[in-house]
């Protein structure tokens, strides 16, 4: 029997050392969300003076890093991200990120033709007896990476939870192990308004049951969940498995077992959400954590009949385009996966592409129907491949009508006070 300790213990290095691994022009990616290893970020600032043009690879980050924060550090790092947060529009005036667009299905492959991965830095869990680590809250573009990276450097952290799935890397295939916990990150679910409640409703109308559900995060997701406890046996696959799905599972409601996709597993690419979404998770057959570049493919989405993709966006225009990523030219968030489950589930059988938004935004100001979109506002789900549109006022259907009628449709779920506003405006731009 191999002696996988061993081979573990020689591999053992310090973060110092990491740091030292370090060279000018390298590209370095990282894992990300539940998996984002802050040590080795909020130190990275400190191999400054030494090296020039490092990029970072991520997803987003939770803190506010020197290395992507501080101006005196343009020119020695750069953040390349495929999702907007926080801390990348606080900065981004510094030029210290930059989004990579793409699918979430094919991003990091149509990376990977291009660009080579000097360095992969991923937090695990603990290696088995067999000699094994997973990588147990994120899959987005984690193994795509670590398999093409020159060197695999994996963080071990014993408070990550085990989770079952496609995730699994081996020890002789790591370069270098370092040992350092850190507490898991962590959000907390957010009591949905009556307005969220009144969309949550909606949505949950349109869901039938046996259904495969993708549902993002954030208020109005967990209004539909609150509404889809009321259902039966509805399975889940979905980019990012969240505390009310794992919710809805625990009260029998998510089942899986009328599946036509991985029948009695619910699979997603990460999991993000509290504590107690984790404890669920933690070593759950039911659950199986697979690639993004799998998970996130629209052809493999339509293999799900009833497959029903509900997320939101930014703002909506008058013939059905969503953007649900840019302000006008201003970069907000990123295209997720939403454009992937919208394609997939208008292939599936009896499948349903659902957008659910506010009918205003700052403070009723603002309708989030337009009769156009802002200039430079990316189109992330096309008109071609949205069936549904739900606000607080009510359920336009798009599949199978004409702009005529979109323009009807939706006019009818906008904003009372915007209505002949929007009116006025497709007469005049003859949308029609």
């Amino acid at each position: 029997m191999n002696d996988w300790k061993k081979e573990y213990e020689q591999k053992r290095i310090t973060l110092d050392q990491v740091y030292g691994m370090i060279r000018s022009d390298d590209y370095i990616c990282i894992s990300y969300n539940a998996l984002e290893p802050m040590a080795f970020l909020e130190n990275l600032h400190t191999i400054r003076d030494r090296v020039e043009h490092v990029r970072i690879r991520h997803g987003g980050l939770w803190k506010d890093y020197p290395f992507a924060s501080q101006k005196e550090m343009a020119g020695h790092f750069q953040a390349m991200t495929t999702f907007y947060d926080a801390c990348n529009r606080k900065h981004h005036a510094e030029k210290l990120s930059s989004l990579v667009p793409g699918h979430m299905h094919n991003n990091t492959q149509r990376l990977l033709e291009d660009q080579k991965i000097n360095i992969f830095y991923g937090m695990v869990t603990p290696m088995d007896r067999h000699g094994f680590m997973r990588l147990p809250l994120n899959m987005v573009y984690e193994m795509d990476a670590l398999e093409a990276a020159d060197t695999v450097i994996l963080q071990v952290n014993r408070n990550l939870p085990v989770v079952q799935g496609q995730n699994m890397v081996h020890i002789r295939d790591v370069d270098y192990i370092v040992e350092l916990d850190q507490e898991n990150i962590t959000i907390s679910n957010i009591d949905p308004t009556d307005v969220e409640m009144k969309i949550g409703q909606y949505v949950a109308g349109l869901v039938p049951d046996g259904a495969t559900i993708q549902l993002g995060i954030g208020k109005i997701p967990n209004a539909v969940g609150k509404f889809l406890a009321e259902k039966n046996d509805l399975g889940v696959h979905t980019e990012m498995i969240t505390s009310i799905i794992a919710d809805l599972a625990e009260q029998g409601v998510i089942t899986c077992r009328r599946k036509t996709l991985h029948p009695g597993l619910i699979v997603g690419a990460f999991a993000l959400g509290s504590q107690k979404l984790y404890d669920y998770l933690d070593e759950n057959p039911m659950v199986s954590i697979m690639r993004a570049s799998y998970i996130n493919n629209p052809a493999v989405i339509a293999k799900n009949d009833r497959m029903t993709s509900i997320n939101t966006c930014l703002q909506i225009d008058l013939t059905g385009q969503i953007c649900s990523e840019s302000l006008g030219t201003r970069q907000f968030s990123g295209p997720g996966g939403a454009g992937d489950f919208a394609v997939g589930a208008s292939h599936a059988k009896e499948g349903k592409s659902i957008i659910a938004v506010h009918s205003t935004a700052k403070n009723g100001t603002i309708s989030t129907i337009q009769p156009t979109l802002y200039p430079g506002s990316v189109v992330n789900i096309t008109r071609n491949d949205i069936d549904y549109i739900v606000t607080e006022y009510g359920v336009a259907k798009m599949k199978g009508r004409c702009i005529q009628d979109r323009v009807e449709q939706l006019i009818a779920i906008s904003h009372p006070d915007f209505r002949d506003e929007l009116r006025e405006k497709a007469k005049e731009l003859m949308i029609w």
